[in-house]
């Protein structure tokens, strides 16, 4: 795989995940990995592509890792 068409895969899933907190809130990532449907590798891919641009909160509640839009 090219480095221009991973760049586009982590992307659309960062898309899908921004979706997903826009319409459904604050989540789980176990859980958000179900609904995606997206692979661990690229959805946390996903999820550090949003942190970089400073569109999400990652937190812990007890021992879940949480993830919410800002």
């Amino acid at each position: 795989m090219e480095v221009k068409d991973m760049s586009e895969l982590i992307g659309s899933a960062a898309g899908t995940v921004w979706k997903y907190l826009n319409t459904e809130g604050e989540t789980s990532v176990s859980k958000l990995s179900k609904a995606t449907s997206l692979d661990t590798k690229t959805l946390q891919r996903a999820i550090g592509w949003l942190a970089k641009e400073d569109k999400l909160t990652i937190a812990l509640k007890g021992r879940t890792e949480v993830v919410a839009l800002k």
